[in-house]
């Protein structure tokens, strides 16, 4: 049996500033298009929807982020502000090359660390989490190897 990972979908209220966030963390915007009909509605079990939806990719292809802005039907729930030990969804992981860099790179957004530092793991890896636009959780790490 075979399997890959097509996306992770986030829902959003304004696409533009977390497109503009998720550039700066170095993914790279593939398209944007109105998603809307019959057959969506059937697919995600929410009847007539109208959803705009921009899809992300990561430099090397293989990991790709769907962020989608719901104009038809409202928002049923709001989880941003839930902390790291809420059930379900709740953050997307990225290694990243240069943490530091990474972290000066996406500041403009308003990006807050999690907590007050960097923490290192073992040998491994430097992590943190940071809130991005609309508190949106995202895990970094950098390899030590």
């Amino acid at each position: 049996m075979s399997i890959t990972m097509d996306n992770i979908g986030i829902v959003v209220e304004d696409l533009d500033p977390v497109i503009a966030f998720f550039g700066d963390l170095g993914l790279e915007l593939e398209g944007r298009a109105m998603v809307e009909g019959e057959w969506a509605g059937r697919c995600t079990g929410l009847g007539d929807q109208r959803v705009e939806v921009a899809m992300m990719r990561t430099p090397d292809g293989h990991g790709r982020l769907e962020l989608s802005r719901f104009l038809v039907p409202d928002i049923a729930q709001d989880h941003r502000d839930a902390p790291v030990n809420a059930l379900g969804y709740l953050r997307v992981m990225f290694d990243v090359e240069d943490l530091d860099e990474t972290l000066a790179r996406v500041e403009r957004h308003g990006t807050q660390l999690v907590s007050t530092q960097i923490v290192r793991y073992e040998d491994a890896y430097r992590l943190c989490y940071i809130r991005g636009p609309e508190g949106i959780l995202v895990g970094l790490a950098q390899s030590l190897s």
